[in-house]
């Protein structure tokens, strides 16, 4: 995973939950926490600070992960902006991910490893997605989907009626424009 998410977990957690508690996240996961935004690093250790965030926080780690997706997607913005303002709404960014944000990101961080989306266009106003990663990361891609109808100003609901994690071929969601 590269280096850039783990910064941008640090800066979510120590601004709503202070910096002292990244630092206990840290030690709880056993990891040094000396992250570079180029860098690449294991999946483990994303998955470890994930884990230590849970039990901290008497939480799934599912909701962990769409916490953190839901809280890094303006920051990614604030970091990223070309990648936000060519679009006007959130569905337009969502149906970009593929051919143009995670080619970009290929090219900035060499050796990205990004998910795969499929589209379908569903009932009226639903977009069904499907998600394919090899991390399994499906509910911080949700709260990424969350956290960009928040940055467009939309309301939107969000189903997931496949998913790896249940022992689904693939994990899906259907995501509908309210």
């Amino acid at each position: 995973m590269k280096g850039v998410i783990f910064n941008i977990l640090e800066e979510v957690v120590s601004s709503e939950l202070g910096a002292e508690t990244w630092d206990a996240l840290l030690d709880a996961a056993g990891l040094e926490g000396a992250y570079t935004s180029l860098g690449s690093y294991p999946d483990a250790d994303i998955l470890a600070l994930v884990a230590a965030a849970a039990a901290a926080l008497g939480k799934r780690e599912g909701e962990v992960l769409r916490w953190f997706g839901q809280r890094a997607l303006p920051l990614l913005a604030d970091r990223y902006p070309v990648f936000f303002t060519q679009h006007t709404n959130g569905r337009e960014f969502i149906l970009n991910l593929n051919t143009v944000i995670h080619a970009e990101v290929r090219k900035l961080y060499a050796g990205a490893n990004c998910p795969r989306f499929e589209f379908r266009v569903g009932d009226e106003n639903e977009l069904i997605i499907g998600y394919h990663s090899d991390r399994r990361l499906c509910d911080l891609a949700q709260g990424f989907i969350e956290g960009t109808a928040a940055r467009y100003d939309e309301a939107i609901e969000i189903a997931h009626p496949t998913c790896e994690h249940r022992g689904d071929a693939l994990c899906e969601f259907r995501v509908k424009w309210l």
